[in-house]
């Protein structure tokens, strides 16, 4: 599960990290949410001699994947995340994980651990390269289009089964491709989804950091950097060895597009 993630990194430093050109600065983004847009990139038009196209292209899609034979967006769930071990062969996700995968960076993601105790509320976790490094989680994308033809953009972001650091706080977490991989990654010409499966597993134990946070997350009006803060633990939470991962306690104030 990927409820919510942030994006601080300088512009410079990300266009570095992608290999884009076309991407405009992007604001620090403190609480991304669902059916907002996220910023994702793609594989573009190699590069041939004496072009100054880029290899990969930066654009912004609704965190909220919608395949293109949905009719009625208002009648179909919201799908944020994609479980990377049953996409290729789930009818909404097939035709993306064949056609159109993508990377979606992000400087951490956000996660709820449940509480031992009934009642009582889930502590939030903000989730980061130790390293502080910039991530790409693996991702999906589709262009859906309505009846009077206006198209939107959609993306959803594949997550696994989550590594000995994340399982006591979450049993999923979000699928990270290296930077040595984007190339094999976003190339769907020649790579099939067999050929990248290797590439969505876990990432190495201590490659993140689960920091206690408030709950001031759970709420999507909240985008100040104050929602980082580290706050002492939850009293009642699970030990290490947990028994049920916790979704992010749902928000009534979501965006919509639709």
């Amino acid at each position: 599960m990927c409820g919510r993630f942030a994006l601080l990194a300088e512009p410079e430093g990300l266009r570095e990290f992608l290999d884009v050109v076309n991407m405009e600065d992007p604001p620090a983004r403190y609480n991304i949410a669902p059916t907002q847009p996220i910023l994702i990139v793609i594989a573009g038009e190699k590069q041939e001699l004496g072009s100054n196209l880029p290899e990969r292209r930066a654009m912004l899609v609704r965190w909220g994947f919608l395949p293109g034979w949905v009719k009625d967006p208002n009648e179909f769930p919201l799908l944020i995340n994609a479980r990377a071990e049953t996409a290729a062969g789930k009818a909404s996700f097939r035709a993306a994980m064949r056609h159109r995968r993508i990377l979606v960076p992000a400087s951490g993601f956000f996660e709820w651990r449940k509480p031992e105790e009934k009642g009582a509320k889930a502590q939030a976790y903000y989730i980061r390269p130790k390293k502080g490094e910039i991530v790409a989680f693996a991702g999906l994308m589709e262009t859906w289009s309505s009846a009077d033809g206006s198209e939107v953009d959609t993306g959803a972001i594949l997550t696994t089964a989550a590594n000995n650091d994340i399982a006591r706080v979450h049993d999923r977490m979000p699928v990270v491709i290296r930077r040595q991989d984007f190339s094999r990654w976003l190339d769907c010409k020649t790579q099939e989804p067999r050929d990248v499966a290797d590439l969505m597993t876990p990432i190495d134990d201590g490659f993140f950091e689960a920091i206690p946070v408030s709950d001031k997350v759970g709420k999507v009006s909240n985008m100040g950097p104050d929602i980082l803060e580290p706050v002492e633990e939850k009293a009642g939470t699970l030990p290490e060895k947990k028994k049920k991962g916790a979704e992010a306690p749902p928000s009534s104030d979501q965006l919509s597009l639709f």
